[in-house]
């Protein structure tokens, strides 16, 4: 897996070759060159060629992003490190060009670094309590992605439904469901059919579809198995990395909503419908 990125975004990543094989025309080209470079080296070279990369152009994203990830002292350093990414995307790009290629992002490269820096900035915020920014963030960035090739998806309907948003859950769930099965999109389909009908026949079936799907889930839920303090950086659907990733994200959701931990514990046993 490439440095600097997230599990989701590199199970997603599309064609993104580095070093770019291409004549470098703008100190920005020149900056995101050595970022690219810089997300494959390794120590303290990695913080010396953001910083080279931030004084060729003040507008290179990933240079904060890699900052933000490595370098800050707290979770308050890096929100500031990715503000300061946001607004070299936003620099970068352009206003027009939020409006005319809205939906875009992501396909055109150069929309990336901008991306991942919003990416880490919604989750620095959360982190910290500042949940419906948060949510905010992530659906900007789902209408400006709406492939949605970081996965941010998995942690915005745990969220939501966490916050009591379950209309806007569902909505995701709905679009999603019928062409993935991944352990975010099915058990919090479980959950969310939960909140609507309790133990119904409608919801046992979806949990148990879910369970079939990765049974890892059950057990960290439950807490049967222990959390890891440094959550895995990349992932296979149905292994045990996604489901501690997504147990993470979602044990608020589940411990918030009465009932479903004891319904989910019951899960496996023969009289469970």
């Amino acid at each position: 897996m490439r440095k600097g990125l997230d599990s989701t975004e590199e199970k997603f990543l599309d064609g993104d070759n580095y070093p770019l094989e291409m004549p470098l025309s703008t100190p920005l080209e020149e900056s995101q060159e050595m970022m690219y470079q810089a997300w494959e080296a390794t120590g303290a070279k990695r913080t010396s060629m953001a910083l080279r990369a931030l004084r060729i152009s003040p507008d290179c994203a990933d240079a904060y992003v890699l900052l933000a990830e490595e370098n800050s002292k707290n979770t308050g350093e890096a929100i500031e490190l990715y503000k300061k990414g946001v607004e070299a995307g936003e620099r970068s790009l352009g206003k027009g060009f939020f409006k005319t290629e809205k939906g875009n992002f992501w396909i055109i490269k150069k929309t990336r670094p901008y991306m991942r820096a919003r990416n880490g900035l919604a989750k620095c915020l959360w982190a910290i309590g500042e949940k419906e920014t948060a949510v905010d963030h992530l659906k900007e960035m789902l209408e400006l992605n709406p492939e949605d090739n970081q996965g941010i998806r998995y942690p915005l309907i745990s969220y939501l439904i966490e916050l009591n948003r379950d209309k806007e859950a569902w909505n995701l769930i709905e679009k999603y469901y019928k062409h993935e099965k991944s352990a975010p999109i099915l058990f919090n389909r479980a959950l969310l059919l939960f909140r609507q009908e309790q133990n119904s026949r409608k919801a046992n079936a979806a949990l148990n579809e879910a369970i079939q799907e990765n049974s890892f889930v059950q057990l960290f839920l439950l807490k049967k198995k222990e959390t890891p303090s440094i959550l895995p950086k990349f992932y296979s659907i149905g292994d045990e990395k996604e489901g501690v990733i997504y147990a993470s994200q979602a044990c608020p959701a589940w411990k918030n909503t009465k009932g479903a931990l004891e319904w989910l514990s019951k899960a496996s046993h023969e009289d469970f419908y």
